[in-house]
């Protein structure tokens, strides 16, 4: 106990340097997840996905990061096996948050789109099992969470194949596309308002105190659908278009009409992005700030140091705008081609499923959804539409994340433990 007190400053540094660090990586390589699909389909540029990703991640990060989090995410771990030696927690969680940044730093270079929710999990399932004891591990919730490595990607695939197949035949098939377009196009602006607002009702709003029953929330999400909806109608209605020209002229203008909704898309995602994933980073540090500042009392909910979440939003930022281009260019250019309406039906995927996930409670990677819903969309196109040798690499480094960060997480437990003399 005496540790906790004499080293308290040191513990509380060190913490919230290797914090910033992995919410560095968060941004280098989970953030393409929300702009990827928008470079890739030439919506935004580059330079254009950074500036919007930096303002909507550090406002969902800051805004509905969380006034309170749970320090040990998930409940991958027994707090109880920590009561006596509490140091052993705050040894682990700083150790934790070494490895994953150190993880998702090298994945980012490599421009593999890994999930930095794994990469936490993995480094702090790593330094229990190890450290403390395999009985320490909730061995049921990291089953759940490798279960979900083939079950997100799969729903998340199979909702943006039908979304795409459904704007195929409605508008791109049709002998009109552009009227078809004006007509369909306001619906999958609706559905996008509906997903998109649920996303950030169920994972952002709670963060802020505002707590809404599910009536509540569903009631708030369809007025947000219909009003998009109406303002989408009366903006493509005013589009003017030269009905002579020919039909892929035609096509090019639908397009533009999907660009301008994915744009949108890609701005509501990386404020829901900023405010779930976030916790990766501050919620490790969390528990090292409040177990120090307690003398070892080990709670389930922390209560967050003023300085924490800007810590987590800027390293966020910091991450993306210095590495962040090597993942988005994986994941909007390297598994298949997208076009805006390919893009769309990614992240309208992506947005769905994370709404069904959390409605149902299973653990989910956005960095898998997404990928997934790539995925999803160039099969509607024939499996020749994918590039098979990145979607190899990239189900590699999703396997390798897990156990890279247990053993990285061992290895710095045990000499941050040695440097302290336990």
């Amino acid at each position: 106990m005496d540790i906790l007190s004499t080293y308290s400053m040191t513990l509380i540094v060190l913490a919230a340097v290797f914090g910033l660090f992995m919410a560095w990586g968060i941004g280098a390589n989970d953030v393409a997840n929300a702009m990827g699909t928008s470079v890739g389909s030439k919506a935004l540029t580059i330079k254009q996905a950074i500036i919007v990703a930096m303002i909507f991640e550090f406002a969902g990060a800051y805004l509905a990061g969380g006034e309170v989090t749970s320090t040990i995410r998930k409940g991958i771990i027994e707090s109880a096996y920590f009561v006596d030696t509490p140091e052993l927690l705050v040894f682990g969680m700083i150790g934790s948050l070494l490895a994953a940044g150190t993880w998702l730093l090298m994945a980012s270079w490599a421009g593999w789109p890994v999930s930095t929710t794994h990469s936490i999990i993995g480094a702090i399932v790593g330094f229990s099992a190890v450290g403390v004891g395999v009985e320490a591990v909730n061995w049921g919730s990291v089953l759940g969470i490798i279960g979900s490595w083939v079950i997100t990607p799969m729903i998340a695939g199979l909702i943006a194949y039908f979304v795409f197949l459904s704007a195929q035949k409605l508008i791109f098939d049709s002998e009109k596309p552009l009227d078809m377009a004006k007509r369909y196009v306001p619906f999958y602006m609706a559905l996008t308002g509906f997903m998109i607002s649920l996303v950030t009702i169920k994972k952002g709003l709670k963060h802020v105190g505002i707590e809404l029953t599910s009536a509540e929330g569903y009631s708030l999400a369809i007025g947000i659908a219909i009003a998009v909806g109406v303002l989408g109608k009366i903006l493509i209605m005013r589009l003017k278009f030269d009905p002579a020209a020919d039909k892929n002229m035609h096509y090019t203008n639908v397009e533009k009409v999907f660009a301008i909704l994915m744009i949108v898309t890609a701005c509501a995602m990386a404020f829901a992005h900023g405010s779930n994933d976030v916790a990766n980073a501050i919620g490790p540090l969390a528990a090292v700030v409040s177990i120090v500042e307690s003398g070892g009392e080990i709670s389930s909910k922390a209560k967050l140091a003023w300085w924490v979440l800007p810590v987590g939003a800027f390293g966020i930022v910091l991450g993306l705008a210095m590495l962040g281009r090597r993942v988005i260019a994986t994941i909007g250019k390297g598994i298949t081609h997208l076009t805006p309406s390919r893009g769309f039906a990614a992240e309208l995927a992506a947005a769905t499923t994370v709404v069904i996930a959390s409605g149902t409670g299973l653990p989910i990677s956005t960095t898998q959804t997404l990928v997934g819903a790539v995925l999803g969309v160039g099969m509607a196109r024939g499996i020749a539409a994918l590039n098979l040798g990145v979607v190899r690499n990239i189900v590699v480094s999703w396997v390798v994340t897990l156990p890279a960060g247990a053993v990285m997480s061992i290895i710095f437990f045990f000499i941050i433990k040695a440097a302290f003399g336990v």
